[in-house]
Formats: C-alpha cells, structure tokens, sequence
C-alpha cells in the first residue's frame, strides 16, 4: 500500500517535488545559520590555551573564572570545580556528564541535515531526473518480471543513442556453423544469467525452434564467456554485435567464429550472409513471438523522463537531445570511442512502445514462460 502511494507520486510531475526540494532548501539554510549563530556565542577562542594550563595546573577555581560564559569548556569547568571537594573520581564522573550534557545541546537539529542531506537525491528522482534504463526494462511489466512496477506507456520517451543487433555466434572449431546445424546439433554456450539476453534469446529460442542450446551459466560478464570460448570450455554465445565487436575485432571479420544468425531492429546487416532471425519464422504467431522476445534490441539504450510532462517540455527535451545526437563534437567524441551511433527520436520509441503493449496477450505469456 505504501509503495503503491509512493508510486503514484511519480505520476503527479515535477512541480511539487521542486517546491518540496525548495522547502527542504530554505529548512537546511535555516538550521545552518541557528547553528552557526549558536557555536559562534559559545566559542572560547584565544583563552583556551590558558585555560588547559590552569586546569593541568590543578587551578580550578582560576580557570572557572577564566572560563565565564555559555561555552562547553566553561560548563566542563565550572562542573569539575564543584566536585572537586569530593575527589578525582567524582570530578572524572562529574566532567563526562557535563560534557555528554552540552554535546546533546550541540548537536540539536544537526540530524535534520544528515537527514536532508542523505534523502535528497532520492526526492529529486520523484520527477525531476532523466533516466537511462536497460534495453529489455520495458518488456518487464508485460512479462512479470520482478519489481516492474511501471507503465512504460505513460513513460516520457526522449531517444536513443543506438540501436541494438544480437548475434549468436559459435567458434569455427564447433559442428555448429549454421543455423540448420543447430536445430540438429548441441551448441554449449555460456550465459552472464537469467534476464539476460545471453541467457532469455537461446532459451526461448530452443522453446520455438527446437534448436539445441545448451546453456551454461556461472559467467560475471561477456568477456569471461569470449575466454571460455578460447580456452574450448564453450562453444558459443548469444551477444550484442557491438560487444563482440568491440572485445574481439577479429572474430567475426577474420571467420574465427560462425554467425548463426542476428536480430534487432535493423533486417538488412550483411554477416556473412547470416539470415535475420525473423525471416525464420514459419507462421504469423512465430513471427510475433520473435518479434517480441527482440523488442529491446529496437528500444536500444533509451532515455527516459517522468510520466506526464507538459507537451513543450517533452518537445524541448526531445529537439535537445537530437540535436545532442547531431553535435559534430560529441559525433567526434562517439567515433574516437569507437562507439556505436544509430541515434532514434523519442516519437520513435514510443511507437515502438505502442506497438509492443499491442502484443497479443498469448504471445506475451508464451515468451514469458519460455525465459524463466
């Protein structure tokens, strides 16, 4: 119940969570200035030096005197004279309690900006920050996914930078060099774990194809799967093209490693006269499974703002990031990271959005069980 009214403050916009920061300013500010007001007439300053002489002196009733006013020195003091008469121990005991006394004094109100301080960030994702999220999030309330607690629909899409293809790929050492091959021989592949695409595509796909993967996981990232396949503990994966790209240049130009075939948004990639997965399909039901088990690869890398903004907000946030994705200094940037860059608007991704939610609901369950 809690957490559903949480949510529904999200749907509300930006306005009240700024006035709420403002407020939450104007609180801090004031509590920095009581409390700088009230250490400034407590201060000792220059005395201190001769009270801690007095005192080591055993002069108790000079440093008293030395010591007037409201500081915590001055209240030490005069609480260690007055026990003086009845012993060290009782000046020991007498002292700790007055110094334990102020201490709370000084402390008063402080925890209110510990407290500001630490929450405020967390205020401010109530509407006022963009996000990045992963490329597959959205599919997440369609399939049950755990904690996808969200529409994407009422989201406020803003772009992306890139587009995503997926390959599965095997090692030119394995019996698997086809897509035909697969459906008849075993593939051992690893995986970096459930809710991966390294893990949700083979597995699905052994769901509706029949091919014969074999999914080995226990791998932290990628990278360690790519060492395993040089090392002959596996045999292939199912990665992102740019990933395989980009930590191994040479695979797939140099025919280390067979292209089973590729998915994603973009039909018409040329890898070696690997067939896109889609144009497998063998009926219309087949075809929308696969269509929506690689959504993502479409969504890409999105940018994402709260639900409900004003239509020239979202327009503002849209022309700024298009012309971001446009900016012949930050291409530059892109291209000397060798980085890729296939940038598509915010009206794209909410179609895309759309046109996803538009799954019929037996398709949708099918790949949900398909991935668990």
């Amino acid at each position: 119940m809690i957490l559903q009214k949480l949510l529904g403050l999200t749907l509300l916009g930006a306005g009240w969570v700024l006035w709420l920061l403002v407020g939450l300013s104007v609180l801090s500010v004031a509590v920095a200035l009581e409390r700088g007001a009230y250490f400034f007439r407590r201060r000792i300053g220059s005395k201190f030096p001769e009270l801690m002489r007095l005192c080591d002196a055993g002069k108790l009733a000079a440093a008293s005197e030395l010591a007037s006013g409201e500081s915590l020195e001055a209240e030490v003091v005069r609480a260690a004279e007055s026990a003086a008469p009845s012993g060290r121990e009782a000046v020991s005991m007498t002292t700790a309690a007055s110094v334990e006394k102020k201490r709370i004094e000084y402390e008063q109100r402080l925890s209110i900006l510990g407290t500001l301080g630490n929450n405020a960030p967390f205020i401010g994702l109530f509407g006022t920050v963009l996000g990045i999220i992963a490329r597959d999030a959205p599919l997440g309330p369609l399939t049950g996914a755990p904690g996808a607690r969200f529409d994407p629909l009422k989201l406020s899409w803003i772009g992306t930078p890139t587009l995503e293809t997926n390959i599965c790929i095997s090692m030119d050492r394995a019996k698997v060099k086809t897509f035909k091959d697969l459906q008849e021989n075993e593939l051992i592949i690893g995986n970096t774990g459930v809710g991966t695409g390294t893990y949700s595509y083979p597995k699905a796909l052994n769901g509706i194809f029949g091919t014969k993967f074999k999914l080995i996981s226990g791998f932290p990232s990628s990278t360690d799967v790519f060492l395993a396949m040089e090392r002959n503990e596996v045999d292939g994966i199912c990665e992102s093209l740019d990933s395989v790209i980009s930590k191994r240049p040479d695979w797939i130009a140099t025919k280390k490693v067979n292209v089973l075939f590729y998915a994603g948004a973009k039909p018409d990639i040329d890898l070696h006269g690997a067939p896109f997965i889609v144009d497998l399909a063998r009926n219309a039901e087949e075809k929308q499974a696969l269509e929506f088990l690689y959504a993502g690869q479409g969504i890409g890398r999105p940018f994402v703002a709260p639900p409900d903004l004003p239509a020239d907000r979202l327009k503002m946030l849209r022309d700024a990031f298009t012309a971001t994705m446009k900016d012949p200094e930050f291409v530059a940037d892109v291209t000397k990271q060798k980085l890729d860059l296939e940038p598509e608007d915010g009206e794209h991704l909410e179609a895309l959005i759309r046109k996803i939610y538009a799954t019929p609901k037996s398709v949708v369950e099918k790949i949900g069980e398909l991935i668990k």
